[in-house]
């Protein structure tokens, strides 16, 4: 059996220019850089078979951009075969507005625009910051384009850096996720919802303090590189002003700091659709603002507890547990490197149903808009866009079920000794990714969300009954039907190969 070559690369997908921020209702223009934002690969080769996985600084990775580096790729002549190529998100919500498509025909383009279609009567959609016609900030076409350039140009360098290598996988344990729907005791559920009220009953589901960890070596048996994998989106600043991978960026500073310079990390969330790093019950007041209709607090207490996550103390403190943890779990001692191992990588196009709308919805929500709009003065903006959302997620989703049931979704299965790799597109709900690790017969499961597409929440049956932001049918385009076919595919690929 061929040893193991592994390759890292990194570089700056950081424009020079000021740029729209991607993640939020309300419209944001960076004002300065706290971190730059980065593309990280890692190559992994063993004979024929082959796996690149690259960690994007960005919100999400789009099908367009996925499709878009892999033409860059195609016809190369150094081996690399672009469907083993692998980009995923790291959700950080301080990174660039670029133009994204899913791998679905019909309506697409977030409340914003599905909003404008509505406005039959002179009214327009008022932008609160002048983004569209700013020649001071880049523009999504040029954003697109440099991204592409970017991540091509670090998959092709990665490629280029293999050596024989070898790897431990770890695990260790950091505080960060949380589950951020609460509930109350109707039976309905909102994201981001008020806890110190006495109709709150429970926050919806758990959390997986867990960091999947992988550490890599080059062929004089140096520490080269670091997989962390955590199931917490990077949206401790997410409504600040500047551009930031938010905690990774810490960790890989404080990393960096101890093992050197020259170390590479490469960050993965894990399925954590309804996870963030705050703590709804010990809800801290933070410090800068938080222009976001979904978080609203008439009436906050002074707590005693972590600083605020939305601020950069926050940030910062998220980042020194999950760093201190990877430098621990290190110095505590690692099994001997992996190098002569089974690497085994498949493809897969699972066939998941779209989730659909019901006519007497589609009525209701024609009726809600029809009402707001008539009640509505003046434009609109992002507020109203925000607060239609759900109705306006209803009306297209009615048109594209007219036209499409099956969303064919990119998932990677992979066996690298006694580690298994799963990807999916979504941002998929703990519960599914806690079903997968507990019922895979590998070692140690790497789940990797917000991978190879960007197909929104995909929500347990349990949240949707609840409803809200991140469960409503305007935030995902799968169901929990399909999730549970998610799951069950994904365990019986990872299954066959241990």
């Amino acid at each position: 059996m061929a040893k193991l070559k592994i390759g890292w690369a990194e570089v700056s997908i950081t424009p020079d220019k000021k740029m729209a921020l991607a993640g939020q209702f309300a419209e944001r223009i960076s004002e300065y850089v706290e971190k730059p934002i980065t593309a990280t690969a890692m190559a992994v080769s063993q004979d024929d078979e082959q796996m690149i996985m690259v960690s994007c600084d960005l919100v999400a990775v789009s099908v367009n951009l996925l499709d878009s580096v892999r033409e860059r790729l195609a016809g190369n002549t150094v081996g690399i075969e672009p469907q083993k190529v692998i980009l995923s998100a790291i959700h950080t919500h301080t990174g660039p507005v670029y133009p994204r498509n899913r791998r679905i025909s019909g309506p697409s383009g977030g409340a914003k625009v599905m909003l404008q279609r509505y406005l039959n009567d002179g009214r327009k959609y008022i932008e609160k910051q002048n983004i569209s016609n700013n020649s001071n900030i880049i523009t999504g076409k040029e954003t697109f384009e440099f991204l592409v350039e970017r991540i091509t140009e670090v998959i092709f360098n990665a490629w280029e850096n293999r050596k024989d290598g070898a790897f431990s996988n770890a695990f260790g344990r950091a505080a960060v996720g949380m589950c951020r729907r609460a509930v109350y005791t109707d039976g309905s559920a909102q994201m981001w919802g008020e806890t110190n009220q006495a109709v709150f009953k429970a926050v919806e589901g758990g959390s997986d303090t867990g960091i999947e960890l992988m550490y890599v070596f080059g062929e004089d048996k140096k520490l080269t590189g670091i997989v962390a994998n955590l199931a917490c989106p990077a949206q401790c600043v997410q409504h600040r002003l500047f551009v930031s991978p938010d905690f990774w960026g810490e960790v890989k500073v404080l990393l960096r700091g101890y093992f050197g310079e020259d170390i590479f990390l490469l960050a993965q969330c894990s399925a954590a659709g309804d996870q963030c790093p705050v703590d709804l019950v010990r809800w801290v007041e933070p410090e800068s603002d938080v222009n976001d209709p979904n978080i609203e607090r008439k009436y906050p207490l002074k707590r005693k507890a972590d600083p605020s996550m939305f601020d950069i103390k926050g940030m910062k403190l998220a980042g020194r547990r999950i760093a201190r943890e990877i430098i621990s779990v290190y110095e505590d001692g690692l099994d001997t490197p992996q190098s002569d191992v089974q690497f085994e990588h498949k493809v897969e196009i699972m066939k998941l149903p779209i989730r659909n709308a019901t006519l007497s919805q589609g009525k209701a929500a024609e009726k809600a808009i029809s009402d707001y709009l008539r009640d509505k003065k003046g434009d609109v903006d992002y507020n109203d866009a925000a607060k239609l959302q759900v109705h306006l997620g209803i009306l297209t989703r009615l048109e594209l079920q007219n036209i499409q049931s099956i969303l064919d979704t990119e998932v990677h299965i992979i066996k690298l000794g006694t580690v298994a790799i799963a990807t999916n597109p979504f941002e998929l709900f703990l519960d599914y990714g806690n079903q997968i690790k507990a019922r895979s017969h590998a070692e140690q499961t790497f789940l990797v969300q917000l991978a190879c597409g960007a197909e929104g929440y995909l929500p347990t049956e349990n949240a949707e009954n609840g409803g809200h932001y991140s469960a409503f049918i305007s935030s995902g385009l799968v169901g929990h039907e399909g999730g549970q076919m998610l799951v069950e595919n994904t365990l019986e690929e990872i299954n066959k190969m241990f």
